[in-house]
């Protein structure tokens, strides 16, 4: 068992020790004359006009977020079905809980107008 410990141990301070490394280097390889074409702003090889900060509706924002949340879904129904037979009542039981929260989450998504394109 303290093996074990021991070699995640090893890992930790590898892991550790090679991101120190990586911005030490980086700091002796970086560029050390900056001039005025290095710090330009770069857009699509032109430069901007008018203003560079643009505020994105949150509608967008709430697109993504309930994508994401049906896409990881999608990740854990995939291995789900796959040992369906390996899983018994109990996953099956586990898996329509987690699919009803879902559904209930959708639902509510869906009666807040959150799902509405404006």
């Amino acid at each position: 068992m303290d093996q074990n410990f021991g070699t995640l141990g090893i890992f930790l301070l590898g892991g550790i020790a090679f991101g120190f490394i990586v911005i030490i280097t980086n700091w002796f390889v970086r560029p050390k004359r900056p001039n005025y074409e290095k710090e330009k702003t770069y857009e699509c090889g032109l430069d901007t006009v008018g203003p560079t900060w643009v505020q994105f509706r949150i509608s967008y924002f709430l697109y993504a977020l309930i994508f994401v949340i049906f896409d990881v879904e999608t990740v854990f129904l995939y291995p789900w079905a796959v040992a369906f037979k390996a899983v018994g009542i109990f996953g099956f039981v586990e898996m329509c809980i987690f699919v009803g929260m879902l559904s209930a989450g959708l639902l509510y998504a869906w009666k807040k107008g959150a799902l509405e394109w404006k």
